[in-house]
């Protein structure tokens, strides 16, 4: 695995429209699969031709709707070795956006799993209509590359927020019998599964949790960073990321245990209960004692809002509170792989090692996740007072019912 990946952002992949395109009937769009029905969220293949030596791309053409993109390819442990660029036609003005690199996921985030795929982290370039892929390594590429192209779909009809025990969808596996422990800090509203339209048909292997049941730390990370997004567009995103993570990597679920936006929403990311310690695919070598919270946007150059980092301390409080832990606490925390991470500090697999609670995903793994604006705020998120007073947790009323 290579050092400097940036989780989120680009690394090696464009997008690559050319303004002066003939485009043809909606008819004439490419992609495999057929168009969503009543707003779910659909996934559409397009291969990537070879080229010359160490080359690979997709011809500009006009492609169903989509809003967020990756590529892949069919051996996980196959590096590019080179950069994967790409650029997207906005479906309302037509205009191309400039060329964006993507960064390749490392191998593993999810286990051993049969079909897993090798691919590049996810980006959100908005609603688009056409696209254009070019890649190029040092040596050989790896083979099966493609593209993957995810329309999200619709919104849900009126997603409520959720500030407690959330009712089991249809397909969805049974909650679990016995309640995550209690917290230090209040339980935050959370945008449920069902409220922002997670397709549980795509989960049908259940839950797994931690093997020592416990949350030691809470990982920082940035994720879907491509293009600016209203916070209208946040729950779109997060099931395009959801479908992504499954259809195209291969995962059992979404990776994060939770999103938030920039407005400061909260959404529910990889199910087994926001009060249970789910096992995520978010920090490699280090998902079996943590949990991950994506903060969705390019955080590079640009620090996170003041809604986001509230959100993101209020998460971190609740879900560090339930085991002892507090936002400015340290830990020590088992490797899971032998690795460096973005600052040279090496890592044996078996041996415990210091972090703080609240962690960036640089700190674990050679990434520049969360981004350089983003990393620089963790201390207002280890500082915060996510609730009125230190230690005291608000007791909310119950509404008086009129008449």
């Amino acid at each position: 695995m290579k050092p400097n990946r940036v989780c989120g952002t680009a690394l090696a992949l464009a997008l690559v429209l050319g303004a002066s395109a003939l485009w043809g009937p909606p008819g004439a769009a490419a992609g495999a699969g057929a168009a969503p029905a009543d707003g779910d969220a659909a996934l559409y293949r397009l291969a990537l031709a070879p080229g010359a030596r160490g080359e690979a791309g997709l011809a500009r053409q006009r492609t169903r709707p989509f809003a967020l993109l990756g590529v892949s390819w069919t051996d996980p442990s196959a590096e590019l070795g080179g950069t994967v660029e790409a650029r997207t036609r906005d479906a309302a003005t037509g205009r191309w956006s400039p060329w964006t690199a993507l960064e390749p996921v490392e191998p593993g985030l999810d286990g051993p799993r049969p079909g897993v795929r090798g691919s590049t982290e996810p980006v959100w370039v908005g609603p688009s209509d056409g696209a254009e892929v070019r890649v190029r390594g040092a040596d050989a590429l790896p083979a099966g590359l493609e593209v993957s192209l995810v329309d999200p779909g619709r919104d849900p009809v009126a997603p409520p927020q959720d500030s407690g025990p959330v009712p089991a969808r249809p397909r969805t596996p049974a909650a679990p019998a016995v309640p995550g422990p209690p917290s230090t800090a209040p339980r935050p509203a959370v945008v449920p599964r069902i409220a922002w339209g997670a397709d549980e048909s795509l989960n049908d292997e259940g839950p797994v949790y931690l093997p020592g049941g416990r949350i030691k730390a809470v990982f920082v990370h940035h994720t879907a960073d491509a293009r600016p997004y209203d916070c209208t567009q946040s729950a779109a995103i997060v099931r395009g990321i959801h479908v992504f993570h499954v259809r195209t990597n291969g995962w059992r679920d979404l990776g994060y245990n939770f999103l938030v936006d920039r407005c400061g929403t909260v959404f529910e990311g990889r199910q087994g209960g926001i009060d249970r310690p789910v096992r995520g695919a978010h920090t490699y070598g280090w998902n079996a004692e943590s949990a991950g919270i994506a903060v969705l946007g390019d955080h590079t150059a640009a620090g996170a809002s003041p809604a986001a980092l509230a959100a993101v301390a209020r998460v971190a409080a609740y879900k560090l509170g339930q085991y002892g832990g507090t936002l400015d606490g340290t830990t020590t925390l088992t490797a899971g792989a032998t690795q460096t991470n973005r600052f040279g500090v090496s890592f044996t697999a078996g041996r415990a090692y210091p972090f703080r609670a609240v962690s960036g995903h640089r700190d674990g793994f050679a990434t520049e996740c969360p981004g350089d604006a983003l990393y620089a705020q963790l201390d207002e998120i280890r500082t915060a007072r996510p609730w009125p007073w230190p230690g005291v947790i608000p007791v909310v009323p119950t509404p008086a019912r009129t008449g």
